[in-house]
């Protein structure tokens, strides 16, 4: 019986709500995507959302976070529905994550806490799982003091300060060690990275970029006809893929990265640009985007911020509208009130998302429509590379 107990307990999936704050200059539909962005975040985890909890404020509580009634009213549910966890939206500070610890007393993650839980589960090369491990102690280091709660009785005075503060410091030190370990060991990983790179012969090189989710995976299943992990989860692939695509009679290397996302943590961001060095490097970038997604234009504006933080935003670009086939037209028949047909493949080469992101294609990658089309502009774009690069190469005559 105690062995059947404790199989119930280690399958049981934990229960999450949701805390977000809207400032003035948010809407609150901007405030729902997030928090649907953060749900989505908490399901690939392996958790469950049973409720979300949003406040409106100028700004966040420099002390909860959110406001005393509203941690009260956060405590009080929790409490009755036994919740196992509260994820916050934002990054909390550690004096915020140590206070609403203590008012809630149950377990606390913000997004950039969350994240590094997904990217640690997610990780399977060396170099990602160091620079997992990397931002793992960096957004531990600050935040010390929490891990050191049972020592709170000795309070401070002459000849009471002893083990806590000691723990502290001697722990301190050693995550200092270890993270700049980590990052020796990233240097050297980068720099067997760089050799392979060379070693990869004067193939023009493609890389995908985009959000999160949008189906690069897929796509780069469908054009290396390899088997490149998939799932319908945020950041199913964190390590970066190179296959050897051939089109025609027409070799070139393809590259598949980590998705990009609203509010990654910033040193996260730093410890993988290493990874994202195919993007930095690449010659052609085909920016993927998830065209059934109700914002997919924001998310669009993301990515490109996050090509200029890497100096890739001005590389030679195709925009691929990927899942027309789960797209919702967004207008109703005044009528009758019933939604319009679905746009067919010449619709949307005549929306403002051709003209206003030439070169675009529209294509279903699951179901492969218009994978031709995609095809041969890719084929031209690495072909006017290739010729003038090598214009002596009588390959392509």
């Amino acid at each position: 019986m105690g062995k059947q107990k404790y199989y119930d307990t280690a399958l049981k999936q934990e229960r999450a709500v949701l805390v977000g704050v809207i400032t003035p200059g948010e809407k609150p539909e901007q405030t729902k995507e997030y928090l649907d962005e953060l749900a989505f975040l908490v399901d690939t985890a392996g958790g469950a959302v049973e409720k979300t909890f949003t406040q409106k404020m100028l700004k966040p509580d420099r002390a909860t976070f959110v406001g005393t009634g509203k941690l009260e009213e956060i405590q009080a549910y929790v409490k009755a529905e036994e919740i196992d966890m509260v994820v916050f939206d934002d990054e909390l500070s550690p004096s915020q994550l140590r206070n609403i610890e203590r008012e809630l007393q149950v377990k606390i993650l913000d997004r950039s806490n969350l994240i590094l839980d997904i990217f640690a589960g997610r990780a399977q090369t060396a170099q990602a799982k160091t620079q997992v491990e990397l931002a793992q102690l960096q957004y531990l280091l600050p935040r010390l003091t929490r891990l050191w709660t049972h020592l709170e009785r000795q309070k401070g005075g002459i000849g009471m300060r002893g083990p806590g503060e000691t723990q502290i410091e001697s722990d301190r030190r050693m995550i200092l060690e270890k993270i700049s370990l980590l990052k020796d060991r990233l240097k050297l990983i980068d720099r067997q990275n760089e050799t392979q790179r060379k070693n990869r012969g004067q193939l023009i090189r493609v890389a995908l970029v985009g959000y999160t989710n949008v189906g690069k995976s897929t796509i780069m299943n469908m054009l290396s006809k390899s088997e490149v992990f998939a799932e319908n989860k945020l950041f199913a692939t964190l390590d970066t893929t190179v296959r050897k695509v051939v089109i025609e009679n027409l070799p070139f290397l393809l590259s598949d990265t980590v998705g990009f996302i609203r509010k990654l943590p910033h040193h996260l961001v730093e410890c993988f640009k290493s990874t994202l060095d195919e993007v930095r490097e690449a010659d052609i970038l085909i920016h993927v985007v998830d065209v059934s997604h109700p914002n997919f234009e924001d998310q669009i504006h993301t990515v490109n911020e996050t090509l200029n933080d890497l100096g890739a935003r001005d590389k030679d670009t195709i925009m691929i509208f990927n899942k027309i086939d789960a797209y919702v037209t967004p207008q109703f028949n005044e009528e009758n009130q019933e939604e319009l047909a679905p746009l067919t493949l010449a619709d949307f080469k005549k929306s403002w998302m051709a003209s206003h992101n030439a070169p675009a294609i529209f294509i279903s990658a699951t179901r492969k429509e218009n994978i031709e089309e995609f095809k041969q502009l890719l084929y031209d774009k690495v072909k006017a590379v290739h010729v003038a690069r090598y214009p002596y190469d009588k390959l392509l005559y």
